[in-house]
C-alpha cells in the first residue's frame, strides 16, 4: 500500500505531538528529505516552547478576584458533583489567556479592534509579557513575519499612526546591524498596539512593541525583564510604552534598546 502524502495537517499534528507512532515516523522521514519544510517545523516548535515558557507560570498564579466570583456556584447548586473545582477553573482561566494570545495572528487580519475592557480588567498582561509573547509568535515566522513590509514604510507608518491615534515611527537601527523588515497591528489589553520587526545579516530578529495603554504610568525607568527565552527592555516615554524583545543576550539587547531610547528622546 502506498503511503499517504504528508499534508500541512500532518505537520501541525507533528508539532503538537499528536501523531500515532507510524505516521510520526513517516513525517520524520519526509522532513529529513525536505530541509525547507524541516526548518519551518523547527520554527513552529521554537514558537511553541517560547509560549510555554512565557505562560506556564500563569497556571500557578492565584485566580483573579473577578474570576473567583464566577468560580463560586450559587448556593442552590453548590452540592452538585458535576461542577468544576476552583483548581480546574483556574487552569481553564489560564487556558483562555493562552488561547487569546495564540489567536493574535488571526486577529491581525481584521481592520477593527473588538471591545476587550472586561478581559483587561480580569487579567491584564504586563507590557514586557505582551511584547515577549508577540515576539515569540511572529519573529519565527518564515513566510509572513510582518503584515506590511519595509518597502511600504510610509503606508505602514500612516496606518499604525491612525490606528493608535498618535504619530508613531520606527527608529533607525542600521548602524547596529539591524534593518527594518516591516510591522503589524496587534491587540493590547484594551486597544491596538504596534509591532516593528528588525533583522540582522545572520537572520536574528528583534521586535519593538509600541503601546499607548501606559500613559497614566509616570514611571519612566528603563527596565529589564526575562520572559521565558525572550529578553525584554521596556520603558515609558510620553504617550508611549516601549518594549524591545529578542532572543539575544542582555548586554547586546541593552545596546540596541539604548539606541532606540536615544532616538525617541531626541525626536
Amino acid at each position: 500500500m502506498s503511503k499517504l502524502p504528508i499534508s500541512e495537517t500532518d505537520l501541525q499534528a507533528y508539532v503538537d505531538a499528536a501523531l500515532p507512532p507510524a505516521r510520526r515516523s513517516e513525517v520524520e522521514d519526509y522532513l529529513a528529505a525536505e530541509p525547507e519544510e524541516a526548518r519551518r517545523v523547527r520554527t513552529y516548535l521554537a514558537q511553541k516552547q517560547s509560549l510555554r515558557a512565557c505562560y506556564n507560570p500563569i497556571l500557578d498564579e492565584p485566580l483573579p478576584q473577578s474570576l473567583s466570583a464566577l468560580a463560586s456556584p450559587p448556593a442552590a447548586v453548590a452540592e452538585r458533583p458535576s461542577l468544576p473545582s476552583r483548581w480546574s477553573l483556574q487552569r481553564i482561566a489560564a487556558g483562555i489567556v493562552i488561547a487569546l494570545v495564540s489567536g493574535l495572528s488571526g486577529w491581525a487580519a481584521h481592520d477593527r479592534y473588538p471591545p476587550a475592557e472586561s478581559l483587561a480588567r480580569a487579567a491584564p498582561l504586563s507590557l514586557p509579557r505582551q511584547a515577549a509573547v508577540a515576539h515569540a509568535v511572529f519573529s519565527p515566522d518564515v513566510r509572513r513575519p510582518v503584515e506590511v513590509s519595509a518597502e511600504h514604510e510610509d503606508q505602514l507608518v500612516a496606518w499604525l499612526s491612525k490606528r493608535l491615534g498618535t504619530p508613531v515611527r520606527p527608529p533607525r537601527l542600521g548602524p547596529l546591524g539591524y534593518e527594518l523588515i516591516g510591522g503589524r497591528l496587534l491587540p493590547g489589553n484594551v486597544g491596538p498596539v504596534a509591532q516593528f520587526m528588525y533583522q540582522d545579516a545572520s537572520g536574528q530578529r528583534l521586535t519593538l512593541y509600541v503601546s499607548t495603554e501606559n500613559t497614566a504610568n509616570r514611571d519612566t525607568a528603563f527596565r529589564f525583564a526575562q520572559e521565558g527565552a525572550v529578553n525584554v527592555f521596556y520603558w515609558i516615554d510620553g504617550k508611549f510604552g516601549y518594549a524591545l524583545s529578542a532572543g539575544i543576550d542582555k548586554g547586546k539587547l541593552a545596546l540596541v534598546a539604548t539606541a532606540v531610547y536615544d532616538q525617541i528622546e531626541h525626536k
